[in-house]
């Protein structure tokens, strides 16, 4: 028997008896016979009973279809089973379903079809052009797109190669700015250690002056201090030493009276003209409109600075953890208190009574320090850097930082405390 009237007697067991076609998602119904799924559906569409089949006009009570996974094995296997008679036969252009040469084709369906395919129901609204000339156009688009990727890759890779010089020449740059900083800050350092290290010889030299000529030496004009004519070398050098023992202050919002107001980060409070409903906790002032910093200290060096601006009034230092939340709040170290601050225009150290400090230039931002073991918690004016005023005590539990705003004053204190950062690079004016 000849292998291609075979394939075409299974092509034609193969096709659904309602559309004539190959089957698609075979079902088969309880008389046995198989249906596209698609096909069966419009045939019983509307039908609640008395399914009957399209072949054999058998009539049953309800509607069973079940997919019938074996023929569709089947039928891809008659489609292999054509390609490859047909491939076998030498006729290689000829279609699977028609048996006609390929001579289009659909630019719809982007596939080779037979003159009875372009004839056929599925392609009859379909753009059908011979097959010749959709492969020459195809060979243009193809030449085409070919020349357009290889044009893009060569823009591409002349950019990277612009970029890697660019970027080469970047590295070279920088790696030549490192090494003349490194080399200029090596200096710096090395000027700097012979410095202090002659500053120490002449402070030990004169520790061991008698008293009464002690307390008349001053330290020589040999070490230059910035423009600040008002700075003294032991206050600068003081200072820059701060700066190494900054630390990152924050708020403690459950210490925060209720007019106060704290900004998300917990580094700026202000007056409010309103009380807020906040809970009376133990930790909460409820007369004194201060709050605290949330970390405390129990030992140790640290140090902060507080952004007080152009304000009118303000209280800043440190105090106990144990030190009195509820009524009124009398800053003194008696008290478990070391502040200093300004009102009436005058800035003044809180002991047992305010003692005004000598200030030249009006502090815009105000650094503190704290040294735990040596009792001492110490002010600086930022904006010249000079010394404001050391407290000197013995120092017992925790200690945490202090701050009160002041009262709006009818609107003419309303700015609010900052705490800032202390970046060394950005301080150069306070070093030495």
């Amino acid at each position: 028997t000849d292998p291609a009237n075979l394939v075409e007697r299974l092509q034609g067991e193969a096709s659904c008896p309602i559309c004539r076609e190959h089957f698609k998602d075979p079902a088969v119904i309880d008389c046995g016979h198989s249906f596209c799924q698609a096909c069966i559906s419009q045939c019983w569409e509307g039908l609640e009973t008395n399914f009957s089949c399209p072949q054999c006009k058998e009539t049953t009570q309800q509607k069973h279809l079940r997919p019938n996974r074996q023929l569709a094995i089947v039928l891809e296997i008659a489609k292999e089973l054509s390609l490859q008679v047909l491939k076998g036969s030498g006729v290689e252009k000829m279609c699977a379903k028609h048996q006609e040469t390929l001579k289009l084709f659909c630019a719809e369906d982007q596939a080779p079809i037979c003159v009875v395919c372009d004839r056929s129901r599925i392609h009859r609204a379909h753009k059908v052009v011979p097959i010749e000339e959709a492969a020459q156009e195809y060979k243009i688009q193809t030449e085409t797109e070919r020349k357009k990727i290889v044009s893009e890759f060569e823009q591409l890779q002349q950019f990277l190669e612009e970029q890697e010089r660019l970027l080469l020449g970047q590295v070279e740059n920088l790696e030549k700015e490192i090494l003349e900083e490194q080399t200029d800050n090596v200096t710096k350092l090395s000027e700097e250690i012979a410095r202090l290290s002659d500053m120490i010889t002449e402070v030990e030299g004169k520790c061991q002056k008698p008293a009464s000529e002690f307390l008349h030496v001053s330290l020589s004009h040999k070490y230059p201090i910035s423009q600040h004519r008002d700075r003294t070398t032991l206050e600068s050098w003081a200072l820059s030493l701060c700066l190494h023992l900054k630390m990152n202050v924050i708020l403690d919002p459950d210490t925060a009276h209720p007019n106060l107001v704290l900004s998300e980060d917990q580094k700026l409070v202000r007056h409010g003209d309103t009380q807020q409903t906040l809970p009376d906790n133990p930790e909460r002032f409820d007369s004194c409109a201060c709050v605290l910093g949330a970390e405390g200290f129990t030992g140790g060096r640290c140090y902060w600075e507080v952004e007080v601006g152009d304000k009118r009034k303000w209280a800043l230092g440190v105090c106990r953890e144990s030190v009195s939340r509820k009524g009124q709040v009398k800053l003194s170290p008696g008290n478990g208190n070391w502040a200093i601050l300004l009102r009436d225009g005058e800035y003044k150290a809180c002991i047992s009574h305010l003692t005004p400090l000598p200030v030249s230039v009006r502090p815009s931002r105000v650094g503190i320090f704290l040294d735990y073991e040596a009792g001492e918690v110490s002010f600086y004016n930022v904006t010249d850097g000079s010394h404001l005023f050391t407290f000197t005590d013995t120092f017992s539990g925790t200690l945490r930082p202090y701050f009160c705003p002041g009262i709006n004053a009818g609107g003419t204190n309303t700015a609010p405390l900052i705490i800032c950062s202390v970046p060394i690079q950005a301080r150069q004016n306070l070093c030495p």
